[in-house]
């Protein structure tokens, strides 16, 4: 027995030594940051309660095993402690308490601009999902990308989600949590990044055999490094066409594609956006003409 749970436990290590950390435990931005602080703190609730349960079922057996007492020993007769029921029922209401007011408020903070962005302007990216790619549109700078995304550090950028096809989830672990994007509404998603890096990018929600492939990468950078990109694109890459955009909607994968140009002057998105404020919607509608305009 002590060779076998000796093997188990060396395994067990081997294995977790070749894990790659979590992502989500690996913020590079203010709302994942925020996220991971409420991870940590619900595991660490946890592992304090699952520590006491432990410690007090080895008290118990110690303390009243069979052997210890007497053959004639008959236990008291209880009916109830109003003590331990106080503590069984207070306990588990003050832990869910605790649990809802991080969550409520952490809820409110991601759903806004990160948190030390507030006086900036946000970059706005439509982010569109297809069976089984992702569609992303620079209405300022007139440029769409297919499945990867450049965006700069220190600024707030705010997604705008929907879907030409099932119910899919937008999910960039490393800078924030996943939002639904849905064909008849967009609904806005938050995120900004701090460090400059690759990260990865995902659908999180099954929507199809494609699903497994349908990821995509985000690359953060100095906004400089941004502009020379915006610049290397419309000096290097084809416009996209109506007829092109319709071709990008058919089932299947693609690689990394660039455009000059978006699709939302000729296939806007959903009229209804969930999660804007009047001025937002008004700008968003303003760079959605400056599009068409681009287009024409």
């Amino acid at each position: 027995m002590k060779r076998t749970l000796l093997l188990s436990l060396s395994m067990l290590i081997v294995f977790l030594a070749g894990c790659e950390p979590l992502l989500v435990l690996d913020p590079k931005g203010p709302q994942a940051a925020r996220q991971a602080s409420d991870i940590m703190i619900s595991i660490g609730i946890m592992a304090f309660i699952v520590i006491v349960v432990m410690v007090l079922l080895v008290y118990m057996l110690v303390k009243y095993r069979a052997s210890k007492l007497p053959e004639d020993y008959e236990p008291p007769h209880i009916e109830g402690s109003p003590l331990i029921e106080g503590l069984f029922i207070g306990i588990p209401i003050i832990i869910v308490a605790v649990l809802s007011i991080i969550s409520v408020k952490s809820n409110y903070i991601v759903e806004a601009t990160p948190q030390g962005y507030e006086d900036q302007e946000p970059l706005i990216i439509y982010a569109s999902s297809s069976n089984w790619k992702w569609h992303f549109s620079y209405p300022e700078q007139d440029i769409e990308t297919v499945n990867y995304l450049y965006i700069p550090t220190n600024r707030p950028i705010e997604f705008k989600l929907y879907s030409y096809g099932p119910i899919t989830s937008f999910w960039i672990p490393q800078l924030g949590g996943q939002k639904y994007a849905m064909a008849d509404m967009v609904t806005t998603l938050h995120l900004a990044a701090d460090t400059p890096g690759e990260y990865m990018g995902r659908n999180a929600n099954f929507s199809g055999k494609g699903f497994a492939e349908n990821t995509f990468t985000v690359t953060a950078m100095n906004q400089a490094k941004f502009d020379e990109w915006v610049e290397e694109v419309h000096a290097n890459a084809e416009p996209l066409t109506e007829e092109t955009f319709d071709k990008l909607l058919e089932p299947g994968h693609l690689g990394r594609m660039t455009f000059t140009g978006t699709h939302l002057g000729f296939n806007p998105p959903p009229e209804h956006d969930h999660g804007a404020d009047e001025g937002t919607e008004l700008e968003h509608t303003e760079h959605e003409m400056h599009a068409e305009h681009s287009h024409e």
